[in-house]
Parts: C-alpha cells; sequence; structure tokens
C-alpha cells in the first residue's frame, strides 16, 4: 500500500511539473506575453532548471528547446523513479535505459496532449459559466492554433462551436496512439 501512495504521489509531481514545462515551451512558441500573472508563476515554478540548460542549449525563434529538454528530463527521472519504486528499490538493467530513454519522449508527449485536452475543457466550459474569467485570454490564446485550423474545416454550424469537441477527439485518439507505443517500446 506504500507503494501504491509513493506511485500516486510520484505521478503527480512529475506529471504536474512536466506539464508546466510543456506549458512553458508552449507560451514561448505561441508569443504569450511574460508579464501575464500565469505566465510569472510558470517561469518562477520552471527558471530553476530551464536557466541552466539555457547556458548549454541554443533557442529558435518559435521553439524553446531548454524547456522541452527539460520536460523529457523529467520525464525519465519519473520513469526511473517509478521502475524503483514499483520493483522495490531495484535499479533497472543498463538495457532498459534506452527503451526509458524513448519512453520519456513518449511519457512527454502525452503529459502535451493531457495539456491540450485540460486547456480545451477549461476553456470550453468557461465560455459557458463565465466568459469574462481573468484566465479566458490566456487560455484562448494557448489553444487559438490548435482550434482555428479546425473552425477552418469544420462548416458553420451558427452559434455552435464543435472545433473543441473535436480537438478532444483528436487528443484523445494522440494519447492512446502514444500508451499502446509505450508497452510496445517495452514488449508488454
Amino acid at each position: 500500500m506504500l507503494r501504491d501512495i509513493l506511485l500516486f504521489l510520484l505521478d503527480i509531481a512529475f506529471s504536474l511539473f512536466g506539464i508546466t514545462l510543456i506549458l512553458r515551451a508552449w507560451m514561448y512558441a505561441i508569443r504569450l506575453h511574460p508579464f501575464n500573472p500565469y505566465s510569472q508563476a510558470i517561469l518562477h515554478i520552471t527558471d530553476w532548471i530551464v536557466q541552466p540548460l539555457r547556458t548549454i542549449l541554443p533557442t529558435t525563434s518559435r521553439v524553446d528547446i531548454p524547456s522541452i529538454v527539460a520536460c523529457w528530463l523529467t520525464a525519465f527521472i519519473y520513469l526511473l523513479l517509478t521502475w524503483v519504486i514499483a520493483l522495490g528499490g531495484t535499479l533497472p538493467a543498463l538495457g532498459m535505459l534506452a527503451p526509458a530513454l524513448l519512453a520519456a519522449v513518449l511519457t512527454a508527449l502525452k503529459w502535451l496532449f493531457n495539456v491540450v485536452v485540460w486547456a480545451t475543457l477549461i476553456q470550453a466550459v468557461l465560455s459557458w459559466i463565465n466568459p469574462l474569467s481573468p484566465v479566458m485570454p490566456v487560455l484562448y490564446t494557448l489553444t487559438a492554433p490548435l482550434l482555428d485550423p479546425i473552425r477552418r474545416i469544420l462548416p458553420r454550424m451558427g452559434g455552435l462551436d464543435l472545433s473543441p469537441l473535436v480537438l478532444l477527439v483528436i487528443a484523445q485518439i494522440a494519447m492512446m496512439v502514444l500508451q499502446h507505443m509505450a508497452f510496445s517500446v517495452f514488449g508488454m
């Protein structure tokens, strides 16, 4: 039972931090204003790992490579710690490190699609309940690059916007594919 509690807490802590790193890279890509209070919180939470990586890894005009690498490292450490706790303190064999490196990429991608799902859901619910919420401009800025192409393809439905539903379905399918790929990496 203690092992299950530790795995649960580990999953929450690493997933939230990995998602925060993904949000940082996403904010950089869409040029979200850095003085926004939500941006400031994300920057403060992640600076300790991203800033040292920024000294050795370049950034491009749209890609924050240090944040992406930090997310991948977070996923890798998460997988190693999960392995150690699940096996009662036994370290994985060296032959399992290469699949774990690939599994870390898949885990980070799964976190990315989780961000897409939650940002889209929160934006959709808030648009019905409180469209003037202070977080709505941030959510709109985050989701617009994903929803706008879908809106161009979908036929007009009057005042009903089905693009969030389509994005949610696409993100869920992507997470299923990633889960299947993660299992196949370890031969399960």
